[in-house]
């Protein structure tokens, strides 16, 4: 099949989340399978420098913008057989500081900017030679996609491909006032309660949702989950008239990239039947964020959006409370001032125990996920998440909240004492996450009970070679409909 894939961000070139790795790895999965896979995404700030394998097109889009005309240039890069990237430049758009916001402010034109690379990516699909089966776009940044197709079929376009939309999460939704809608060049029938229209104001998600010809979700349990109230985020009713066509897919996991035997990021290469050399990976990430090196005290760690969703409310309250056992904790991760400030003091109080990291940094990632015993993931709701399954690959134990993906993907004791690889909580409380850190010190005084979580962890597979599978039978249930 030939499948054209639209995201706002794309790794290794640009990333706030699991989004960018999602898309990268199925597009390279894709391709693996004997696909053809092309992938659009905006050309940011400093990724020529950074890139400079990327190629000018001679290709130029002149595109309407509601009354007037926005010119953008077209580079390109081809990774590996099967697989192209296409990246729409436009400096007034894309050449910023942030991709979505600088110093948590989110930019006032994101309408304009994400419409305009929308109908980018709706011209590349009429236009190009190549000619795509399936449009697969993913969240709210492109989910107008499927309108604008539908405009052009209107408009005698008679083979346009099918659209699928990928639900990464329902609680960023892309709302702007109901003016910004003249920005689509749509017909205004678009505009009702049906499609775009959400209460007087423009909803892309919500497009997305009522017109793609299939809707996935990042995990079946969140794509139940998001059919009812408490996770519906007001779109609920919307999901459930189209439970037909909504499919929860797990992601996969690029273990090309987040692998424990040939990763340059790591301290010392380590594998299931050679478990004792993770615990170097431990003593040099002590010694690299300054916390006391000692193999025998438990290492905590977190890589996180410091939002209220990855549930970093509780995490603190039980910190505050664990703290006064014998563990490490290490955090990287920027998001909500109140919540860096939390950490901060938290770093301040206990500065024999606590090491934070704002930012990202793609390096100490992968040591973290290498160098802790633990990783805690207290989500008030988790589509997926990727970094559990990134923990159990590294050996790394798990502590989560039983929610969307977070459920699907680790094996409490309780479940299956033959298969467990993590430690769920359900309760969404300090209280509940901390008896979960118990029960984690408890294990780490088992050593071997220790070496067989972390064993069946690294067992499990999240490989995109199974996973892309769902995705292709998704793809050609859309060209019988």
């Amino acid at each position: 099949m030939k499948i054209l894939l639209a995201s706002s961000e794309l790794f290794p070139f640009s990333k706030t989340g699991g989004l960018a790795d999602m898309v990268a790895a199925l597009a390279r999965a894709l391709a693996q399978a004997g696909h053809e896979a092309r992938v659009v995404t905006p050309l940011y700030r400093g990724m020529l420098k950074k890139f400079p394998q990327i190629k000018r097109e001679d290709w130029e889009f002149n595109l309407p913008l509601g009354p007037h005309w926005i010119r953008g240039g077209l580079w390109s890069l081809e990774p590996e057989r099967g697989l192209k990237i296409y990246f729409v430049e436009q400096p007034e758009f894309f050449d910023r500081a942030g991709i979505y916001h600088e110093q948590n402010v989110s930019y006032a034109d994101n309408d304009a900017r994400y419409i305009f690379f929308s109908k980018c990516v709706v011209h590349l699909a009429r236009w190009l030679p190549w000619h795509a089966d399936v449009v697969h776009v993913h969240d709210w940044q492109v989910a107008l996609v499927p309108a604008m197709l539908q405009q052009l079929e209107r408009e005698g376009w008679g083979n346009a491909p099918r659209s699928c939309l990928t639900i990464h999460n329902l609680a960023y939704q892309g709302v702007f006032p109901g003016e910004s809608f003249q920005l689509t060049n749509l017909a205004s029938d678009f505009f009702n309660p049906n499609a775009a229209e959400y209460f007087g104001l423009v909803n892309c998600l919500k497009a997305g949702i009522a017109l793609a010809d299939v809707i996935t979700t990042v995990s079946p349990r969140y794509a139940r989950e998001i059919t009812t109230e408490e996770y519906g985020c007001g779109l609920d009713g919307l999901l459930r008239r189209r439970m037909d066509k909504l499919v929860g897919v797990l992601n996969g996991v690029d273990y090309a990239e987040w692998n424990t035997t040939k990763n340059p990021h790591l301290f010392q290469p380590y594998s299931v039947t050679r478990l004792a050399e993770k615990k170097i990976n431990k003593l040099e990430l002590q010694r690299l964020v300054a916390l006391p090196v000692d193999e025998h005290i438990p290492l905590y760690g977190t890589i996180s959006r410091l939002a209220e969703q990855k549930g970093v409310d509780i995490q603190l309250a039980a910190l505050e409370e664990m703290l006064n056992s014998n563990i490490q904790f290490v955090q990287l991760g920027s998001g909500s001032p109140e919540f860096e400030r939390g950490y901060r003091e938290l770093a301040a109080r206990f500065p024999d125990k606590v090491a934070v990291r704002f930012g990202y940094d793609e390096s100490l990632a992968h040591r973290i996920e290498a160098g802790c015993d633990f990783f805690l993931m207290p989500s008030r709701f988790e589509p997926c998440g990727l970094n559990q399954m990134y923990s159990l690959r590294y050996g790394t134990i798990p502590i989560v909240r039983a929610t969307g993906g977070l459920d699907d993907s680790v094996v409490d004791f309780t479940e299956s004492a033959k298969t467990a690889n993590g430690i769920k909580f359900f309760e969404y409380s300090a209280r509940a996450l901390s008896k979960g850190i118990r029960k984690s010190m408890a294990i780490y005084t088992n050593a071997n009970l220790l070496k067989t979580y972390r064993q069946n962890g690294m067992k499990a597979d999240f490989s995109w070679a199974k996973t892309v599978g769902k995705f292709v039978e998704i793809y050609k249930s859309t060209q019988l409909s």
